[in-house]
């Protein structure tokens, strides 16, 4: 009788079957990685939970007053942040759109073609680093190099447009328009790194396909490059505005601290974060209380951002497969 045809297993070979080793290490990292997935989760659930246990006594006692309230006095016992919660959004959603538009074309520039290789990569350094820098140096940066840069066009903003809403008052000092300028160069560094990450993602056949159509380099680019990538284009912008929603310090020596809402880009304005930040080093038990109701509030807000973000992003790629 013929022997059956056995092809012989060479030990160093990848193309063999798993070992006994091999299925305990990878049970071992699955349940790892599920123990370090549940910690996560335990921890945010803590968070909430801790923040909104301190946080119940002053929603029992003032309710929905304090969401809707404009005025913030201890001593008389109103708590209003309805300013700080405009504040926030207004600022943060400017400084998006300032560092949404050159922080992606930061990206294009540096993933297109446009530099050699390695000049790319040294900007693409220096922009990173911007990330690194300490938001109380952009608050004091902004105090003595944007604000008074800036007052000039303001003003004349101011006299000859004030009848536009946005230009209605002078910037005396601090204000929205500063704080929305530093904010944006401080998100301008994620921004642009995510933006990056998803241009070179694209498959370089994509590129040269176009190119192969007859499209020029910018048409190949507008038309074809960041539409593939516009999923995680907008997951920067996400990520983004999630980091302008509570950011704290810069913000709170540039926005001005004011319980105003307008819609003048001079005005003095607040944030919740640089109202907590501001308010609890002297707060009492009462003022504690309405304090973690706008930091619940503010951790509100920045899941509620994220969520909507997360699903405008299933949908886009939804559509595009």
């Amino acid at each position: 009788m013929n022997s059956p045809f056995v092809v012989p297993v060479n030990p160093d070979s990848a193309c063999q079957p798993p070992s006994t080793k091999d299925f305990l290490v990878d049970r071992t990292f699955r349940a790892l990685a599920r123990i370090g997935v549940v910690l996560v989760l335990a921890l945010v659930f803590a968070l909430v939970f801790e923040v909104g246990r301190k946080a119940l006594p002053g929603m029992e006692k003032h309710g929905f007053d304090v969401l809707f309230g404009s005025v913030w006095d201890v001593n008389q016992g109103k708590y209003g942040i309805l300013p700080a919660i405009w504040g926030t959004l207004y600022s943060a959603f400017i400084a998006l759109l300032i560092a949404g538009f050159f922080g992606v074309s930061m990206a294009i520039f540096l993933t297109q073609d446009f530099l050699p290789a390695k000049l790319a990569a040294v900007f693409r350094t220096i922009v990173e680093l911007l990330a690194a820098i300490p938001s109380v140096v952009y608050g004091l940066w902004g105090i003595y190099v944007v604000i008074p840069a800036i007052r000039p066009l303001t003003a004349w903003l101011n006299t000859e447009l004030g009848w536009i809403p946005f230009f209605g008052t002078s910037l005396s000092g601090p204000g929205l328009l500063p704080a929305a300028l530093v904010l944006a160069i401080m998100i301008l560094p994620t921004i642009a790194a995510v933006s990056q990450d998803a241009l070179t993602g694209v498959p370089m056949k994509t590129k040269q396909a176009a190119y192969g159509m007859g499209t020029t380099h910018w048409e190949a680019i507008l038309k074809v490059m960041v539409p593939s990538a516009a999923t995680g284009i907008f997951g920067s912008l996400v990520l983004g505005l999630g980091r302008a929603l509570g950011e704290t310090m810069a913000l709170a020596m540039l926005v001005g601290n004011a319980n105003n809402i307008s819609l003048s880009l001079f005005a003095p304005a607040n944030t919740l974060a640089a109202l907590l930040a501001l308010n609890f080093p002297e707060a009492g038990p009462n003022e504690i209380e309405v304090l973690m109701y706008a930091a619940l509030v503010l951790m509100f807000i920045t899941l509620l951002v994220n969520i909507i973000g997360s699903m405008i992003m299933v949908y886009a790629q939804r559509g595009t497969k």
